[in-house]
């Protein structure tokens, strides 16, 4: 890694991940068909809430919310590691790496904003169906959306401008696109003060997050735990099992990559792992919130009549 002089307009360099020539292409091709999948499976979401009367619930709102989000979420940094792969090491002016340092972290932060306030509705829902709507109104659920997003693109402006200021003698990011640890070990200073400074952001964003989501759950149980039947207790859990997947999924590998030991970026185990939240969940999200949802798939057969009788009328 060659030194070079702090400019702001010093470009950097992704490494990307280390693929022998001949598994480069089908790494590439199966990495491209899951983004294009992903973007297809979001949209079809947004689509099929957006046509459907059926739909026109606060859940699925939040879902078609949180696909919405996902949208830019993974193509914010699948394009620079479908270019590594294709091409190995690519170049990155500071600009655009700073750009997607800052854009990558605030959808992220929307992203656990919106978990919880998906956990809130579900409590509302669950454990006060009377006033369930009064509460959840659909000027309410505009707030808290919209809510969701300024808080998280307010909240990542401490990591990225720490990060932007920084004084850098190295170029190459052991990653492929600009994230905070790779950047910050390019630093030509002492960069101790500003992981704490993150991990205080990001980590207690996270954990209070967390902790509200769980807390919601918590109460969600012993309303459940109080029904009469197992079917009705089915039920409600039924519809909860989706977004406490989609919170594992999410909330696990960030913390192990921006809360967990130093020697996992050390390793390089972090862009491994960066790649469930940045790509897998995406991807998963659509086919987890659909796959054993009826309402959903009901809603699909409706639309697929629609178009069919439209089609037929022309």
């Amino acid at each position: 890694m060659d030194p070079v002089n702090h400019t702001w307009t010093q470009s950097f360099i992704l490494a990307g991940f280390t693929i022998s020539g001949t598994l480069r292409p089908l790494v590439f091709l199966g990495t491209l068909c899951i983004y294009l999948l992903t973007l297809a499976g979001n949209l079809f979401i947004i689509v099929l809430v957006r046509a459907d009367s059926g739909l026109s619930t606060p859940m699925y709102f939040f879902i078609s919310v949180l696909s919405f989000l996902e949208l830019w979420y993974v193509s914010t940094t699948v394009p620079t590691l479908l270019r590594t792969l294709l091409r190995g090491c690519s170049p990155i002016s500071s600009a655009a790496c700073f750009i997607q340092l800052y854009v990558f972290h605030s959808l992220g932060m929307t992203e656990c904003y919106l978990l919880g306030v998906m956990a809130l509705d579900r409590y509302l829902a669950i454990c006060h169906p009377l006033h369930y709507h009064a509460l959840m109104s659909r000027q309410v659920q505009l707030w808290l959306a919209l809510a969701s997003w300024v808080a998280g693109f307010s909240a990542a402006l401490v990591p990225a401008s720490l990060t932007a200021t920084l004084p850098f003698c190295l170029k190459v990011v052991l990653h492929y696109f600009c994230d905070l640890a790779p950047l910050m070990q390019l630093a030509c200073v002492d960069t101790s003060w500003h992981a704490q400074i993150y991990i205080v952001v990001i980590g207690m964003i996270n954990i209070c997050d967390l902790v509200l989501i769980l807390g919601l759950y918590g109460g969600i149980l012993k309303a459940v735990l109080k029904l009469p039947s197992a079917a009705s207790r089915a039920k409600a859990f039924s519809t909860c099992s989706s977004h406490i997947t989609v919170v594992a999924l999410f909330f696990g590998s960030a913390f192990i990559v921006y809360v967990g030991p130093p020697g996992i970026q050390a390793e390089g185990i972090d862009k491994i792992i960066a790649l469930v939240y940045s790509l897998l969940t995406p991807f998963l999200n659509p086919i987890i919130y659909t796959l054993r949802n009826n309402e959903v798939k009901e809603a699909s057969r409706r639309v697929t009549q629609k178009i069919s009788f439209a089609l037929k009328r022309l």
